[in-house]
């Protein structure tokens, strides 16, 4: 590899024991695959002397080795006659992803009745556990109270809730009742609620009075009402009371109230009954709404489906982040972000236990997340890159010699080190690539240079992941392993040819299609084909640059669509990046490109420096210069701006083309996803 400096050498090597004591090495030894290579041939490819494909197989044979249970068994695993744009995943089967996450483990005579299926942690310090039964009756309430309201089978239900307990008994009654749950970011303004609510339609809207952050209220009622009034649809708003707000006009503070349409959480949901019978729906029945932010355009609604999105987040979060029973789970997210239903319905499905949390990471101070890992125990940690360059800054956990890591960029301070963080198992992260000096920390600081950083990239279109190491696997920094089990995937060139085993770069496409893949788009097939099928034959465009290296670690080098083509040359402007993230005065970076009337492109590079670090011309031009020196001289950026922070999705992406836009003054289009638009200001006054 030389895309960036630091993801040459093998950092991490399992012990043998804990390579041995994995699920995914279970697993090995029950089908007698030998190695990782084996394994990938197994469940992905064409096997020699086999009858059906791996593909095939794997998604069959998994259904029954992870429990998955279908109320009626389906009858062949897919039927893919038109296609792998529009497989049919285990036609004839009955399934309901509620009775798999919360009906069985609730039942009187399961062992899992009583066990915590919910940590939650609000900002201000407050805590709930939630049992299985719990959960249980608070999920029928909500499918009782649908159901009263003249919810059916396909209808939809907008969820734009804080991060609280009820939100999984939300999601999980839409489910029972077969409605189709539509999560919404809780960080949205009102265009984008709005833009949504009149995609989907939905009659129901739960959201709440608002949710805390960084030590402050912030409101949701007043955004919920404002999105309506332009959308439409809803006729019944249920309010969860989290701030101790009123709908009372005489109260000092009161939320505003529609009193034909809204109701409180109380009133709609505690006087229902605590029984209901879970719908038994088809394979294909309809169970989420997603929402995805294309590069431009209207955001997407991704279609998942029972059977798709169960068995694939139960096949990852068992196989890639190795489920025990006593592991508690913590990812930072939202419910309106895949990784929100992904964590819960993946760790469910085996009756696992969640942590979830309301607010800031950085509040009352830096340390939040250590102090949640060190209370409540927790097993497994996934946050995204941007979030851990940003903690990076506030320092680490000192080496046993109490010298200060080599890898750890900022020295040793109290802030990692002063917290018991032996009970992680697993790291996690997704969302964008890594730097080495970021994944290096993460891997030291709060991993303790002995968990594996399962690094994964997939998407809302498939609800999980094309490529995820195994945790029994050895990794170099920033590397996303290989591909998924099960998942058919490679790189090409722009011809659609296979690069993958010459080492090249080239595009991440699948080859098949997966159970959870979106079986279209909600605006209809048309803009569904456009998105993913149309760049070659029968092959999915991911749209991300890819690279398998000499030893078989696979890589991702940012979106191809973000690609800087300069003087006929395309680079990812991901590997422009890592090459200034490398520098010590670097905090973050996002490269665009403009237009050059030399080379028809030019780089234009915006920087946030770590926080002692002032901007200068100096410094200016000595990053420059290095990110000539290691790509050339046409790579070099025309400009490069000192700003205080990127705007960036809920997911910690930064979003180049609002960046882009703000530089040549032009309208960004849909920036329905950005979580801070108060960084566009940061953009507009450089240094």
């Amino acid at each position: 590899m030389d895309e960036y400096e630091g993801t040459d050498d093998i950092v991490h090597e399992p012990s043998a024991a804990f390579a041995e004591s994995t699920n995914v090495a279970a697993f090995m030894r029950e089908y007698g695959i030998d190695n990782y290579e084996e394994l990938i041939a197994r469940t992905t490819s064409e096997v020699p002397g086999e009858p059906e494909s791996g593909v095939d197989w794997f998604w069959d044979e998994i259904t029954a080795y992870l429990d998955i249970d279908f109320y009626t068994q389906y009858e062949t695993v897919r039927d893919d006659s038109d296609g792998p744009q529009f497989t049919d995943w285990y036609p004839g089967g009955e399934i309901n992803v509620a009775h798999n996450v919360v009906d069985r483990h609730a039942a009187v005579d399961s062992p899992d009745r009583n066990r915590v299926a919910l940590i939650w942690e609000g900002e201000p310090g407050d805590v709930r556990e939630v049992t299985f039964h719990e959960l249980a009756r608070q999920t029928n309430r909500v499918a009782n109270y649908l159901e009263s309201v003249g919810i059916e089978t396909g209808d939809t239900v907008g969820l734009y809730m804080p991060m609280v307990p009820e939100v999984v008994s939300i999601l999980y009654g839409c489910l029972a009742v077969g409605a189709i749950a539509v999560p919404i970011f809780s960080g949205f303004g009102t265009e984008a609620v709005s833009t949504r609510l009149a995609d989907a339609e939905p009659s129901v809207l739960f959201t709440g009075d608002g949710f805390y952050r960084r030590g402050s209220e912030v409101r949701l009622k007043a955004t919920a009402d404002e999105a309506i009034e332009e959308a439409g649809h809803v006729e019944h708003a249920v309010v969860y009371d989290r701030l101790g707000a009123t709908p009372d006009g005489n109260a000092a503070d009161p939320v505003p109230w529609t009193p034909d349409r809204d109701v409180t959480w109380g009133e709609a949901i505690a006087s229902q009954p605590t029984d209901y019978e879970t719908k038994r729906l088809p394979s294909d029945q309809e169970s989420m709404l997603l929402y995805s932010s294309g590069t431009t355009g209207e955001p997407k609604g991704i279609v998942h489906t029972h059977a798709g999105v169960l068995t694939q987040c139960a096949k990852e979060i068992h196989f890639g982040f190795d489920q025990k029973p006593a592991d508690r789970f913590f990812w930072v997210s939202d419910i309106g972000w895949m990784m929100g239903p992904w964590t819960l319905i993946g760790n469910h499905a085996f009756a696992g236990t969640v942590v979830m949390y309301e607010g800031a990471p950085d509040h009352p101070e830096p340390d939040r997340f250590w102090e949640l890992i060190d209370r409540h125990g927790i097993t497994q940690f996934g946050i995204s890159p941007t979030a851990i360059r940003a903690l990076r800054k506030h320092g680490s956990r000192q080496t046993a010699s109490d010298e200060p890591s080599d890898s750890a960029g900022v020295g040793d301070d109290e802030w990692v080190e002063g917290h018991d963080l032996s009970s992680l198992r697993i790291l996690g992260s997704t969302g964008e690539p890594w730097d080495p000096e970021s994944w290096r920390w993460f891997y030291d600081a709060v991993g303790g240079g002995d968990c594996p950083i399962i690094n994964i990239s997939g998407g809302t279109e498939i609800c999980g992941c094309f490529l995820m190491p195994m945790p029994n696997q050895p990794l170099k920094p920033c590397t996303l392993g290989g591909p998924g089990l099960g998942m058919d995937i490679d790189i090409v060139d722009e011809s659609g040819e296979s690069v993958k085993e010459s080492g090249e770069r080239g595009y991440l496409v699948a080859r098949d299609s997966c159970p959870s893949m979106t079986k279209s788009l909600w605006s209809g097939d048309e803009r569904y084909l456009e998105e993913y099928w149309s760049t070659w034959p029968d092959l999915w465009d991911h749209g991300d640059f890819a690279q398998k290296d000499a030893d078989g670690f696979w890589f991702l080098h940012g979106r191809a669509d973000d690609a800087l083509n300069v003087a006929g040359r395309k680079v990812g402007p991901a590997e422009i990046e890592g090459v200034l993230i490398d520098h010590d005065a670097v905090n973050q970076a996002a490269a665009v490109g403009v237009p050059d009337d030399t080379t028809g492109t030019a780089v234009v590079a915006y920087v946030v420096l770590e926080p002692d670090v002032d901007p200068s011309d100096d410094l200016r031009e000595e990053l420059r210069a290095l990110v000539g020196d290691e790509h050339g001289k046409p790579f070099r950026p025309r400009e490069l701006l000192f700003v205080d922070a990127f705007p960036k999705t809920q997911s910690g992406k930064i979003i180049r083309r609002a960046i882009e836009s703000v530089y040549n003054d032009e309208d960004p289009g849909d920036l329905s996803s950005m979580e801070n638009p108060e960084a566009l200001e940061s953009l507009r006054d450089p240094a």
